[in-house]
């Protein structure tokens, strides 16, 4: 459960050369930098030079220190300590889309628990045009340091909204003109659905799928063909093709 604890349970930090130098770009708060003694190579070099450039306070430290401190296993020899996430809300995601004079492409997620999944998806909408992500509040992973670390620094570009009630968030992005698509394993396949319009794609937990009242809301289902002996998708892969799918639609 060390995953889906609230944001205040933990210290909040962006680790790994990466997700680091995204964050910068990114313009997130940045409170302090702590780099291993001696690290100067190329990546790392960036990441001191920006930092310079906006003041951030940066502290060489062993690195036997960022390994205890260390959330993910993975930083790199440097670590940023950050203000914790901001959410969004779900008129916030629908506003980008119109900034951006396209249809809304929202990605709902429903109870991923896998905090690995989440960040893998977050990346992969990040790449596909996504305008926002929804996950609920209850039951589901939020934005950890791992999450950030699996999303190579995407969840900086990509606006997550969490809700309390999938199944009636579903019913305002249908008031709002989207078609709301839920993936479905033994539904028509994917590539014969016509997805080019303001849609909401709705991807269900790890092993269980979508809750029965969040399919009820779905107008349509969607599923991808397979022919091996498993009949089941990593979520983030299933999401994955499902998102590309959408890109390719409507390029």
């Amino acid at each position: 459960m060390g995953e889906m604890q609230g944001m205040e349970d933990f210290q909040w930090q962006v680790e790994g050369r990466n997700p680091v130098i995204e964050a910068l770009r990114a313009g997130k708060t940045i409170e302090k930098i702590l780099v291993a003694k001696g690290s100067r190579e190329g990546a790392v070099r960036d990441i001191l030079r920006m930092a310079r450039e906006r003041g951030i306070v940066v502290q060489e430290v062993d690195r036997k220190r960022l390994d205890s401190m260390s959330q993910t296993g993975a930083h790199q020899g440097i670590i940023a300590l950050v203000v914790p996430y901001t959410y969004v809300s779900v008129e916030d995601i629908l506003e980008r889309a119109r900034r951006t004079n396209e249809p809304p492409f929202v990605v709902v997620l429903d109870c991923i628990e896998d905090p690995h999944n989440l960040g893998a998806i977050i990346r992969t909408a990040e790449c596909c045009g996504v305008h926002g992500i929804i996950i609920p509040k209850r039951k589901a992973v939020g934005i950890t340091p791992t999450v950030v670390k699996a999303s190579a620094g995407a969840v900086a570009y990509v606006p997550v909204a969490k809700v309390t009630n999938v199944a009636s968030t579903l019913e305002l992005l249908k008031e709002q003109g989207l078609w709301v698509v839920g993936a479905e394993a033994q539904a028509t396949p994917y590539n014969v659905q016509d997805m080019k319009g303001p849609i909401a794609l709705v991807i269900g937990s790890e092993g269980k799928g979508l809750r029965r009242l969040v399919k009820e809301k779905c107008d349509y289902l969607v599923g991808i063909p397979m022919k091996g002996k498993i009949n089941s998708l990593n979520a983030s892969v299933a999401a994955a093709i499902l998102m590309y799918e959408v890109l390719r639609q409507r390029s």
